[in-house]
């Protein structure tokens, strides 16, 4: 398989302070790192301009302009307790959301057959109207809205394995039957949300709380409900928020997760999507916080992506 990585220049300039978990150290350790898989199947594209429309599908207008209104002349400035802005991070957040829209023209003009997207900021905990959690625009949100008025999709899912629930993404599709949220994610945990009782308006949101310490064989029986939940839904296209804080060594949160688990799951899916939507799979970094954990975790993810046929 022909695999896209998606970066930017501009994750560098997204200032978050001293001492801020959501760095961009994450995304240069993940990029170097995958720089030294030397196959001819990995093809290395930047980010594109996008139509900001896009972003009004999955965000409420107030928020877009309040958003842009708060990016510091200097200095930095808070969006909410932890989700911190700098000069350097307008474009920056730009350039996250174009690297998802740039992964799926990948992917439907056969540029290669799968993609993941290594930026900054995350988006996941981003919700129609608010930032939260280090995300300031729902980068997989886009890109599904992306997928269903660009290309005329019915039928998207999202699999959202980061270990925090991915509170904005539910928030954003909870009343459309024609996006598929599933989520697996320490519960109770941040930000609090992901019960299995919240189930969307037409049940297309489909959470798997997992207790703290859970292993990694206990997780991959939990994904075959995913995998299940997936088969009957039968998408047309897959995008993963990929967040790699599941991982035994990250600092955020306590699942037991290796490595190797994030090429498991990445295996079993791409299974099923080859199934369903022709093996079209777009992947976005979300969290993941331990840098050694995220680039070896990230590199499963990739060899994944890379071998399946």
């Amino acid at each position: 398989m022909k695999t896209g990585i998606i970066t930017t220049d501009t994750y560098l300039n997204h200032d978050t302070g001293q001492g801020h978990p959501e760095r961009a150290d994450r995304v240069t350790v993940v990029i170097d790192h995958l720089k030294k898989i030397k196959s001819k199947n990995l093809i290395w594209k930047k980010s594109v301009k996008f139509d900001l429309k896009y972003l009004e599908y999955a965000h409420d207008k107030n928020y877009l302009n309040n958003v842009k209104d708060s990016f510091p002349k200097e200095g930095l400035n808070f969006l909410d307790g932890d989700t911190i802005i700098s000069p350097g991070s307008k474009k920056a957040t730009a350039d996250a959301v174009g690297s998802i829209i740039s992964a799926i023209d990948g992917v439907e003009n056969k540029k290669f057959d799968n993609c993941f997207c290594a930026v900054r900021p995350p988006g996941h905990h981003a919700e129609k109207d608010r930032a939260m959690g280090f995300c300031i625009y729902n980068n997989v949100a886009v890109g599904a809205y992306y997928l269903l008025k660009k290309y005329n999709y019915n039928k998207v899912a999202i699999i959202d394995f980061d270990v925090h629930h991915g509170n904005g993404t539910q928030n954003i599709f909870y009343d459309n039957k024609n996006v598929l949220y599933l989520s697996t994610h320490q519960y109770p945990y941040y930000p609090g949300s992901g019960s299995d009782r919240e189930k969307g308006k037409f049940n297309n949101i489909f959470n798997i709380p997992l207790p703290a310490g859970t292993n990694s064989e206990e997780y991959l029986n939990a994904y075959e409900f995913v995998l299940k939940k997936i088969k009957e839904f039968k998408p047309e296209f897959i995008l993963f928020s990929a967040g790699f804080d599941a991982h035994k060594d990250d600092p955020l949160a306590q699942l037991q997760l290796t490595s190797k688990d994030f090429y498991e799951l990445t295996k079993r899916t791409l299974v099923l999507a080859k199934s369903f939507c022709d093996g079209k799979v777009v992947s976005v970094l979300e969290g993941g916080y331990d840098l050694s954990a995220l680039k070896e975790s990230t590199e499963m993810h990739i060899n994944a992506l890379l071998e399946f046929k």
